[in-house]
This record gives structure tokens, C-alpha cells and sequence, in this order.
């Protein structure tokens, strides 16, 4: 059965974008080094990263078979000009589906019904035994508010951001208890892979 794994750059005082939703200080070290992250397509991706960092994204990216994003997710990135992140087919939580939407042979896949639970079910049919990936601060927030979280991976970057879109925000049924990390160091940030525990 797929695994759902939630993965975003996270400032040290957990925020995942500026007051403005600017992202660059908590992407810095995608510049960090001279090694790319191998795409599940087996290409390379722009980034620079240390061996480290590219070792362990290039696993965790050629398991991926899903991604679930937000609707703020997908407008802020333009809908990615139709071409979702890591080359997957991306189910977007929303109450809407945006004007000019959904555009043939796009792999998008809008869910105004049903909300994240219907989006990770959807997402697990289509990734199989794959891993689904889940992008987003809110949309992170509600699959373990729903309990439909496996683990969280988290690219902890040395920057302090002080304000803007807060990673783990609006939790319910607080305290949620983590596994021990596991941990990998990179040049410019640590990653950290919690698995969720269950009551």
C-alpha cells in the first residue's frame, strides 16, 4: 500500500515562505553544491546540492508515484505552467476547479469533493504501491488532522524568517506524537524523516 509523505523546506522557526510567500531562503541550498538530484524520469534537475542531499532526494523522488498539492499551492505556481512537480500526476485539493482548467493531457487532477480524504484516496490508486507526496503547508495540516499521514520529511534550513506561512499550523488532536528522525546531514540543510505515530 502506498505511503503518504509529506516534504517541504522549512526555515529553523518553521516557516515554509516569507510574509510575502517568497520561498528563496528556505531553497538556498538547492545551490549549495555540485551534485543534481536524479528526477524519477532519470533526468537531472537544475538544483546543485551536496552528494548527501542528492542521494537521499533521488531515492525518495524515484518512489513517488502521487503528489497532492493545494489549491494555494497550484496558484501561486501558476499551475506549474502544466507540468506538476517531479513529473507526476498531482491531485489538487480545491472547492473550485480554476478558470481554463483542467487542460488535456495535463496530469492535474482537481478534487472539489470529499477534500484531502478523497484526494489521498484517488492519489493511493494511482501511485499503487508507489509513495504519495504531499506539497503544501494547509494540505499537510489537514491529512494529519484527518490521520491519512504517514511520515513527514522535512528539509530543515539554517535561516530564522521571524513571519509568513507557518509549516505545522492549525493542528487538531494536539499532542501528535513522532518517531525518532532519521537524519542526513547536507551542505545548507539537515533532512528529517519522522514517521507518524499511531494512537
Amino acid at each position: 500500500m502506498a505511503k503518504v509523505i509529506a516534504n517541504m523546506s522549512v526555515s529553523l522557526d518553521g516557516f515554509v515562505a516569507d510574509a510575502s510567500d517568497g520561498v528563496t531562503e528556505v531553497f538556498t541550498w538547492h545551490t549549495q553544491g555540485d551534485v543534481p538530484i536524479r528526477m524519477p524520469d532519470g533526468s537531472e534537475s537544475p538544483s546543485r546540492v551536496s552528494k548527501a542531499s542528492s542521494d537521499f532526494l533521488s531515492e525518495m523522488w524515484a518512489g513517488c508515484g502521487a503528489l497532492i498539492a493545494g489549491r494555494r499551492t497550484f496558484d501561486l505556481s501558476g499551475g506549474w505552467n502544466g507540468e506538476p512537480p517531479l513529473g507526476l500526476h498531482t491531485f489538487v485539493v480545491s472547492h473550485s476547479i480554476p478558470e481554463g482548467w483542467p487542460r488535456p493531457g495535463t496530469p492535474i487532477t482537481f478534487v472539489t469533493e470529499g477534500g484531502v480524504e478523497a484526494a489521498v484516496a484517488q492519489a493511493k490508486a494511482h501511485a499503487g504501491d508507489r509513495i504519495v507526496a504531499v506539497s503544501g503547508a494547509d494540505v499537510t495540516q489537514q491529512c494529519l488532522n484527518a490521520g491519512l499521514l504517514d511520515e513527514l520529511s522535512i528539509e530543515l534550513t539554517p535561516v530564522l524568517l521571524g513571519s509568513g506561512v507557518r509549516y505545522l499550523d492549525k493542528l487538531a488532536g494536539t499532542p501528535v506524537w513522532l518517531e525518532d528522525p532519521r537524519v542526513v546531514e547536507g551542505t545548507g540543510v539537515t533532512h528529517l524523516v519522522y514517521e507518524v505515530r499511531r494512537a
